[in-house]
């Protein structure tokens, strides 16, 4: 999971210096650009010396931010077809790529898990150790078998509303596998989260193929729901463009719900590089500081 999470960070970096974006590189530095009356002592004459400005170096008790990974555990992320990760390994090695980047940043990043209830919940810190620590919990959580219980991110996320004290900035990484009548019940538990000042960043993990645009054989089929056991079936031609039309209109929906309470919303695949999820998580962050 370390290694995974270093590749991940580093090769979208490498990225980043090669594009239009290259301006997020101080993002990733352990400094910040000096100020008048910073102490000279903290200024990095080494980095004065290649670039020709002054950095100051940035120290764990100037952390400016506090962060909170929300991963979505329930059966349904455990869906995987074409891709070669699950969405829950998807979204674990998401999260670890997360946590490695604020580390790096010197923001302090904590990890909460659900599935029909808040089952992890680690504080916010901003060290090395503390980082492996959260790493190889993710690593138990990506390797957890099928417990039956079904998604209810609503109440959850109502739980870490009122558990987070600390204005921090929540990434919630899920597939919105809810049933239909619960959408409403959590868009008003991700409302709580606004009303109590965290900002907050939606990761809607799918594997587009077959989950956005029903991309199965044209063969008779039965599907069975990972979370009820419910089966139905059908020929996917029959259905493919309705059900595609049905998950564009509910992630437009949901994506324009979220932007009225300033709620970032990011569709990410897993067949996919997590280019997009780091950069829309660096957009947001740079809103904030």
């Amino acid at each position: 999971m370390e290694l995974r999470a270093r590749l991940i960070v580093e090769g979208f970096i490498t990225g980043l210096h090669k594009s239009p974006y290259h301006g997020f590189s101080v993002e990733f530095a352990e400094h910040r650009p000096y100020n008048p009356g910073d102490e000279l002592r903290h200024v990095d004459w080494k980095v004065y010396a290649k670039t020709d400005r002054h950095y100051v170096k940035q120290y764990e008790e100037e952390t400016n931010l506090r962060h909170y990974v929300v991963l979505d555990t329930s059966p349904s992320m455990r869906y995987k077809h074409a891709g070669n990760l699950s969405k829950l390994e998807y979204g674990a090695y998401l999260a670890a790529a997360l946590h490695f980047l604020m580390v790096k940043q010197r923001d302090a990043t904590g990890l909460i898990a659900f599935d029909e209830t808040v089952h992890t919940l680690m504080r916010p810190k901003s060290t090395t150790r503390y980082l492996r620590q959260l790493l190889a919990r993710l690593e138990n959580l990506s390797d957890l078998s099928p417990n039956g219980k079904q998604t209810n991110a609503a109440a959850a996320l109502d739980e870490v509303a009122e558990r987070i004290a600390r204005r921090s900035l929540v990434v919630v990484i899920t597939d919105l596998f809810e049933n239909i009548a619960a959408h409403e019940d959590l868009l008003r538990a991700l409302r709580h989260l606004r009303h109590r000042g965290h900002e907050v960043l939606v990761f809607h993990v799918l594997e587009s193929e077959t989950e956005r645009r029903f991309l199965f054989p044209d063969v008779p089929m039965v599907f069975r729901d990972m979370e009820t056991g419910e089966e139905i079936s059908l020929q996917p031609a029959q259905l493919r463009a309705h059900y595609a039309e049905a998950v564009r209109t509910f992630s437009e929906r949901f994506r324009r719900r979220c932007l009225e309470q300033n709620i970032d919303f990011v569709e990410l695949d897993t067949q996919e590089p997590y280019d997009t999820a780091l950069l829309g998580y660096l957009n947001k962050r740079r809103k904030l500081i």
